[in-house]
């Protein structure tokens, strides 16, 4: 059996709401869309020169021979998906797709793929929001100047099974252009938001401006606020400026939920994004309406209540 090592961009794709689906229109037609969105993910991948190593459940993975390819690739994945939904049953659950590309040597055996960019990219799932493209580093050098300018970097992340942080980073422009202030909650607050104060319970208030973010929530002592609670992940939830706004947007196993000061109803979010705005306060891995719940203390401040 022979061994072929070469560069490549590795791109894992997972689309996830399949679960809700099935239960919402039944076996036979939830699998339906699932196998024909997988399969236009797959000529996607194929048209932009890539090689579909595999389709895993309600994913794939393939590899290509530039980042420019396999970004570009992601971009119109992730269009593709636009228009399913936009097509589809408005009453129906939604699918998300999530992107992970890496970029560096792999070993190509039997037909499929091993080495530290497959992992890397494995891994990267683990971190990426709803329907969000994350990439790396070499990914990121490997595009052209305008491809580059999409990207917003999410500086270094501890990536499981990793012992070294890996530089990340986010395409942007489609979050810019969605309404995602409005995904998970009816208000609506067109104010300026340009610096965010945030704290734990019993401790002074730390203020933040837009620049220095995104703030890491988590277990992991690295976060910018460090919880030491069983239900928090490590890298729990991640707080992000664009758009004019800061969001929070959840990364964990357990969830994160937000209550806003005087609304009694719990935002829950599960790989999820939340405009935050007012006052109140986040819950990680628990509502904070549950007694010893982790709580991360919010007020956002305009350029005009300063």
């Amino acid at each position: 059996m022979t061994a072929a090592s070469s560069d490549r961009t590795v791109m894992f794709a997972d689309l996830r709401g399949s679960t809700a689906l099935y239960g919402s229109l039944g076996n036979a037609q939830a699998a339906t869309i699932v196998t024909q969105t997988i399969a236009l993910l797959c000529n996607v991948a194929v048209k932009n020169a890539g090689r579909v190593v595999k389709t895993l459940g309600d994913g794939l993975m393939a590899v290509f021979d530039t980042p420019q390819r396999g970004v570009e690739a992601a971009y119109e994945m992730q269009e593709s998906i636009n228009r399913i939904l936009a097509e589809a049953d408005t009453d129906s659950p939604a699918l998300k797709l999530y992107i992970g590309l890496a970029h560096g040597e792999i070993v190509e055996v039997a037909g499929d793929c091993f080495g530290d960019a497959v992992n890397v990219s494995a891994r990267l799932l683990d971190h990426a929001g709803e329907s969000e493209v994350l990439i790396t580093h070499p990914v990121f050098e490997g595009l052209r100047a305008p491809d580059r300018q999409r990207f917003r970097s999410l500086e270094r992340l501890h990536l499981r099974g990793r012992a070294e942080p890996c530089h990340v980073y986010r395409l942007e422009s489609r979050h810019d252009d969605s309404p995602t202030s409005t995904l998970f909650t009816d208000f609506t607050d067109t104010s300026y938001a340009d610096r965010i104060r945030l704290s734990l319970a019993g401790e002074l208030p730390r203020g933040f401006g837009s620049q220095q973010t995104p703030l890491m929530l988590g277990r992991s002592p690295e976060s910018t606020f460090c919880i030491d609670d069983a239900r928090v992940s490590r890298l729990h939830a991640r707080i992000e400026w664009h758009g004019g706004n800061f969001h929070l947007a959840d990364q964990s196993s357990n969830g994160s939920y937000v209550r806003f000061s005087g609304r009694a109803e719990v935002v829950s979010l599960r790989r999820g994004v939340c405009m935050l705005h007012g006052s109140g306060v986040i819950g990680l891995g628990a509502s904070p309406a549950e007694p010893g719940a982790a709580c991360v203390y919010f007020e956002v401040l305009s350029a005009t209540s300063r």
